[in-house]
């Protein structure tokens, strides 16, 4: 979490201490970024819980904060002894996507894994185990505990846990099922980052560590997402997700467009090309020295997903 204004640091620093009194199971680490400045890292139960926190931040102390996407703790191991030098270990911990090292200085990327126990009727096995092949978890153990209830154990990357697996397996189970998870240590993983573009400017708050199997069904999503929560613009906005130099997604937002030929009823049609060629220069030139401002409230509406996707 970041203020939209560092001057504002302060004040937000005191919102959020006096929010954290009445709500202790926020965690909060001060945090800095290149891009954003000064902030902090926080950890909360759900993605219903982050937007409580936020909603109450505006509404009972004014402030407005640039949320980002919701990561978890990676660790690259290093092959390249200037950066074994710099860092004076051979083993770093990625928190903020910012600092991501480059594959070609990097022997392996580890990711956080978690073992997770879901109990559950039997009726709904299918779609339950359906959901945890899709968060890419591998199956340990299944038990029927009596007639009804089974009992599932799966081993979770962290990373596909922490925003909407527990939203999803209560609404497959119509409730029923339960879950809980324990710490299962660091595996070796595929991992790359990938950014958000809009109209070529990369949105600092979106960039988010992903699993490269997982990297374009993700991008295209996170685009449609955006496409419907930025509001259109008299110019055209590129919206894109990118691995690096290469664009791996793209939505277009379409500008509201002017009729300039409403007034011509008739005569020479260079008249009505002129019009439009001139409309078309006037729309490059504003995309050129336009800024997309993306609603702050965007950040939550993106990250929820449809569980029936």
């Amino acid at each position: 979490m970041y203020p939209i204004d560092q001057t504002e640091y302060n004040n937000l620093k005191s919102a959020l201490e006096r929010l954290t009194l009445n709500d202790s199971s926020v965690t909060v680490h001060r945090d800095s970024s290149l891009a954003l400045g000064a902030g902090w890292r926080l950890g909360f139960l759900g993605l219903l819980h982050m937007e409580v926190f936020n909603q109450r931040l505006e509404q009972e102390y004014n402030m407005s904060v640039i949320l980002t996407a919701p990561t978890v703790p990676y660790k690259a191991v290093l092959s390249s002894a200037k950066l074994i030098k710099e860092y004076g270990k051979d083993q770093i911990t990625i928190i903020n996507p910012a600092q991501f090292p480059d594959k070609l200085s990097v022997s392996e990327y580890l990711e956080p894994t978690v073992l997770g126990t879901i109990v559950t009727p039997h009726e709904y096995i299918g779609k339950i185990i359906t959901l945890c092949q899709d968060h890419r978890a591998v199956q340990k153990d299944l038990l029927y505990i009596d007639e009804n209830r089974v009992m599932l154990k799966y081993l979770f990357p962290l990373n596909e846990v922490v925003v909407d697996f527990y939203d999803a397996l209560k609404s497959l189970s119509s409730g029923y099922a339960s879950f809980d998870y324990e710490d299962a240590g660091y595996q070796s993983a595929d991992l790359i980052k990938m950014d958000i573009l809009l109209n070529g400017n990369p949105v600092e708050e979106l960039a988010t560590i992903i699993h490269k199997d997982k990297a374009y069904a993700a991008g295209k999503l996170l685009c449609e997402r955006l496409k419907e929560t930025i509001p259109r613009q008299l110019f055209e906005i590129a919206i894109q997700a990118a691995i690096g130099k290469k664009i791996i997604a793209r939505e277009t937002l379409k500008p509201y467009r002017k009729n300039v030929v409403a007034k011509c009823y008739g005569g020479d049609i260079t008249r009505r090309m002129k019009l439009l060629r001139r409309q078309a220069e006037g729309k490059r030139l504003m995309r050129k020295i336009g800024n997309v401002e993306v609603p702050r409230d965007a950040f939550i509406r993106v990250l929820k997903r449809e569980t029936d996707k």
